[in-house]
C-alpha cells in the first residue's frame, strides 16, 4: 500500500499502517459475519478500498468539520480521518450493525472528534450546524446530481464537496452543469487514477462553494 501511495502524491507512516492494517483486520473480521462490503479479498478491499480513499488527501485542508454521507464501512471517511487528525469527521449512516462497526472502528483505532449519526442525509438540518461543513463526501451516492442536491446546502462557503467516479466523469459533469450553478459550485480539481487490478480509470470531482 504504501508504495502505491506515494505514486499517489501521499506519504504513508509507520502509524498510518498500523492503523490501517488494524482497521483491515476488524473489517475482515466483521465482514465474515456481516455485509459491510461486497468485497472479499484482502488485496481488493486494500486497493478498492483504502487506496481509493486516499486519492483526494493531498487536495484536502488540514482542518474543519467534514461530513460522510452513508458511511457503510467507513470509506474514504476515515482512512482521510487518519491522514488528516484535526479533520472533525462525522459520519452519517442509516444502518444500524454498520453504525455499530463504525463506532467499534473509532473505539479501536482511538480517533478523536468523531461523531457516528444513525441516521438518513435527509435528517440532518443545518440549523444543527449552522456554520456548515468544510469537506463532504459521499461513495454511498452514486448519482452526482442527488449527492449535490442533497449535500450542498451543508457546505461552508469555500467548502469542498467530493464525488468519486467512474470513466464517465464528464458526462456526469455535463449533466450537472445547471444543479452546480444553481448551488453556486465550481470544480476546484478533477483528479484521474488508476486503482492496481482495476480495469478502468477513475476520477475524484472536488467541487468548491464559492457563496459565502
Amino acid at each position: 500500500m504504501h508504495k502505491h501511495a506515494i505514486d499517489y502524491g501521499v506519504e504513508l507512516s509507520l502509524v498510518h499502517l498500523d492503523l490501517f492494517e488494524a482497521y483491515l483486520e476488524e473489517l475482515i473480521e466483521w465482514n465474515s459475519r456481516m455485509n459491510l462490503t461486497g468485497l472479499g479479498e484482502r488485496g481488493r478491499m486494500i486497493s478498492e478500498l483504502f487506496l481509493d480513499s486516499l486519492m483526494p488527501v493531498p487536495y484536502l485542508p488540514s482542518r474543519g468539520k467534514m461530513l460522510d454521507v452513508g458511511s457503510g464501512a467507513g470509506f474514504p471517511a476515515i482512512v482521510i480521518k487518519i491522514l488528516i487528525p484535526d479533520l472533525e469527521l462525522h459520519l452519517v449512516e442509516a444502518n444500524s450493525k454498520k453504525v455499530s462497526f463504525l463506532k467499534q472502528v473509532v473505539r479501536l483505532l482511538k480517533l478523536n472528534r468523531v461523531e457516528v449519526m444513525n441516521k438518513r442525509i435527509e435528517t440532518i438540518d443545518r440549523k444543527s450546524y449552522p456554520d456548515g461543513f468544510d469537506v463532504i463526501t459521499s461513495r454511498a451516492m452514486a448519482n452526482f446530481n442527488q449527492i449535490i442536491d442533497r449535500c450542498a446546502p451543508l457546505l461552508a462557503g469555500g467548502g469542498h464537496l467530493l464525488y468519486f467516479s467512474g470513466s464517465k466523469v464528464d458526462e456526469n459533469l455535463k449533466n450537472a452543469e445547471d444543479l452546480m450553478k444553481d448551488h453556486g459550485l465550481t470544480i476546484a480539481n478533477l483528479v484521474p487514477y488508476h486503482l492496481p487490478g482495476m480495469k478502468d480509470d477513475r476520477n475524484v470531482v472536488i467541487l468548491k462553494n464559492d457563496m459565502s
